[in-house]
């Protein structure tokens, strides 16, 4: 499965458990570990471990391995699909390590959300 395509399903995923402010970042030119990341954000430990898991279901059914660190605090999930790394912040979580700025350089993709 192509890269973009990978990111769009997992975009979708973190849509369909209702996952705010999703962000998306182009890092092929700049990184080395992935192509995209995506950021998003869950309410709750519950809404964010949900999340996740729909990221993790979504990538079973394509036979792709997620690899998931965080899961038990649900604080910030990783999930990494070699291509795609999507990280699951719980909002305070996320406001506190602003990990957008990290990624000023890769550009920003639009995924329809």
């Amino acid at each position: 499965m192509k890269s973009e395509a990978l990111l769009e399903m997992m975009v979708d995923a973190c849509d369909n458990k209702r996952a705010e402010d999703i962000m998306t970042f182009d890092v092929k030119d700049t990184s080395s570990v992935t192509d995209f990341y995506v950021i998003c954000q869950g309410n709750s430990d519950r809404q964010v471990q949900a999340i996740a898991d729909e990221i993790k279901e979504q990538a079973k059914e394509q036979d792709i391995e997620a690899l998931v660190e965080g899961y038990r605090e649900a604080k910030w999930i990783l999930c990494d699909l070699n291509d795609v790394i999507i990280h699951v912040f719980h909002r305070p979580e996320r406001e506190y390590y602003n990990l957008e700025r990290l990624f000023k350089n890769g550009e920003h993709v639009d995924t329809r959300i």
